[in-house]
């Protein structure tokens, strides 16, 4: 698919208007009204301060917002900013607002901003998500290892709650690791940066011509980077913190992690049965760190959500879980709630058979994502016990014994993936 196919002539009239760049940083949005006024100010802000002589691009690729979110990006003032902090721009910084056709999808927005690139030959690129707590710090901390260092993605870590980033931390971290042997601990990132050449790599790839290719598009990218030998490091963020407090549907959720993994485990297949230690990236600016605020989580509503599931939907489980792993999952739901514990062994078996389900077809894709969605609330009710009273320490060597046995399992996940159960 061309970049002219998709660009309106509006935009790439803008487009050349503002020539080559040094730096572009995208800004997706959909009715982002509420947040965006303050993330492009401080985008503003950190390319000011830390890349005055940079030729820059703000772009906002915007996925039909019925409020005034494109409004607001375009009225947030250079001048105005530049009076009230005393910085000054070497270079005319230019800020653009487009809308994309079809529905708001964040592998449109990122498709946008690559077709844009492809134009304006930019050396590093970032992308911050319209409800973020951004700081103006965190430009530089993306965008320098790319400018600077010569590395090709930059994804980052955070200061956050032990309890945030659930699916993240017992399915997609654990399986990229598994799979890819990359320890990239946000694969799936909503704040991330990448160089032009990378970004020209991802442009030309043929997932977008499937209209999935469109799901989980940052993820794929990850995965593209670590699989085609692109370099990768890690960046200290500070608090992963949002401004948009909308409360969470976890089958929407399933829908757009867990069922674009699957899908791009059909590009890069598990062929592999030999697991390969895990190699490190680098870490810029320190580690992950976790809070410990208090935080409620009904833990038995959980537990009986995982026990409903397993009873309600046997017929679906049996079309998709080997006899073995459906059995002993109907024993977890059949005990009281004080005796439940979801190991990881059992975890990891049933979610490496949801991928070969998957794979094979073996009912609707969607009814199978929708399916793993009780099962994964009875892992995260036992996730909450272990972790509720543990140190930051402890924390960490929970997920890292996750991570080790969906390595240790993984000639499983290939037997599936080759010959089914």
């Amino acid at each position: 698919m061309a970049e002219g196919s998709i660009l309106s002539d509006d935009f790439l009239r803008e487009l050349m208007n503002v020539g080559e760049v040094d730096i572009l940083i995208g800004v997706p949005t959909y009715n982002s009204a509420a947040t965006v006024g303050q993330v492009v100010q401080a985008v503003r802000a950190g390319l000011l301060k830390y890349f005055p002589r940079q030729r820059a691009v703000i772009i906002n690729p915007d996925g039909g917002s019925r409020d005034e979110t494109q409004a607001l990006v375009r009225a947030a003032s250079i001048s105005d900013l530049q009076h009230a902090s005393n910085l000054q721009a070497l270079r005319t910084l230019h800020s653009i607002s487009t809308r994309y056709d079809g529905e708001a999808r964040s592998g449109k927005a990122l498709y946008t901003l690559l077709a844009a690139a492809e134009l304006l030959h930019p050396t590093a690129c970032a992308v911050i998500a319209a409800d973020s707590a951004v700081e103006p710090e965190w430009i530089p901390k993306l965008l320098r290892p790319i400018s600077s260092d010569n590395l090709d993605l930059i994804t980052p870590v955070y200061r956050r709650h032990k309890f945030d980033g659930l699916l993240v931390r017992n399915v997609v971290y654990p399986m990229v690791r598994a799979l890819y042997s990359k320890c990239v601990r946000e694969p799936y990132a909503s704040e991330f940066a990448f160089s032009g050449r990378l970004g020209s790599h991802f442009f030309s790839r043929e997932i977008w011509s499937e209209d999935q290719g469109f799901a989980g598009t940052e993820l794929f990218l990850t995965i593209a980077a670590i699989n085609d030998d692109f370099h990768l490091a890690q960046t200290f963020l500070g608090t992963k913190a949002s401004m948009d407090h909308t409360p969470s549907d976890l089958v929407l959720a399933m829908r757009e992690t867990v069922g674009p993994l699957f899908w791009i485990f059909e590009r890069n297949p598990p062929v592999h049965a030999v697991p390969v230690d895990c190699s490190s990236i680098a870490n810029i600016g320190g580690e992950a760190e976790i809070t410990f605020e208090p935080r409620r989580i009904n833990r038995k509503r959980l537990f009986q959500l995982f026990a409903d599931g397993v009873r309600e939907l046997e017929p679906v489980l049996k079309s998709i879980l080997s006899p073995s792993t459906l059995a002993s999952l109907q024993r977890s739901a059949s005990v009281g709630e004080a005796e439940f514990c979801f190991s990881d062994e059992l975890w990891v078996r049933t979610v490496y058979e949801f991928a070969a389900a998957y794979h094979h077809s073996v009912i609707s894709r969607d009814h199978i994502i929708q399916a793993l969605a009780p099962l994964y609330r009875g892992k995260i009710h036992t996730f909450v016990g272990e972790n509720r009273d543990a140190a930051s320490l402890e924390v960490d060597q929970h997920i890292e014994s996750l991570c080790l046995t969906f390595e240790r399992c993984k000639p499983y996940l290939t037997e599936l993936w080759n010959g089914r159960k």
